[in-house]
């Protein structure tokens, strides 16, 4: 994890530099700064240092406990890092409900708050299904 840490750093280090590139030729050519692109740069260093500084502790932290894990080892073999990885639902349809729910969020922002409101409410709901979906019916645990 720690490779992956620092190319977020990374990247997102790279975004400060065209933020200060951006807001200085924005200056430059129309005699202001273009606010909107400067600040959604700006909050992409922030947002890139969160996670790189996230997978950072996280690496130090499993490296203390487990050691290096095989992907960062030079002697390691491809067995190593077999395994169960996470339980993966293979018939679950609640994510595209979840998804139709925000994409209709989106299109309620841009028709009406009421549309808005109602897409609010579906987000929970089908959020809500998809998280018990393991806790009724025929392949409750």
């Amino acid at each position: 994890m720690r490779v992956q840490a620092l190319l977020f750093m990374g990247v997102s280090s790279f975004f400060g530099a065209v933020a200060v590139i951006y807001a200085l030729g924005s200056w430059y050519l129309t005699g202001q700064v273009e606010w909107t692109g400067t600040v959604t740069l700006a909050i992409a260093i922030g947002f890139g240092w969160m996670v790189g500084f996230w997978l950072l502790m996280a690496a130090r932290r499993s490296e203390h406990y487990h050691g290096l894990p095989p992907e960062e080892r030079l002697d390691a073999e491809i067995e190593e890092g077999a395994g169960e990885y996470g339980f993966f639902s293979p018939h679950s349809w609640w994510p595209l409900f979840v998804a139709m729910a925000v994409a209709f969020t989106a299109v309620g922002v841009a028709v009406g708050w009421w549309m808005t409101a109602i897409g609010f409410l579906a987000i929970m709901l089908t959020v809500i299904g998809w998280v018990f979906e393991y806790y009724r019916g025929e392949f409750q645990h």
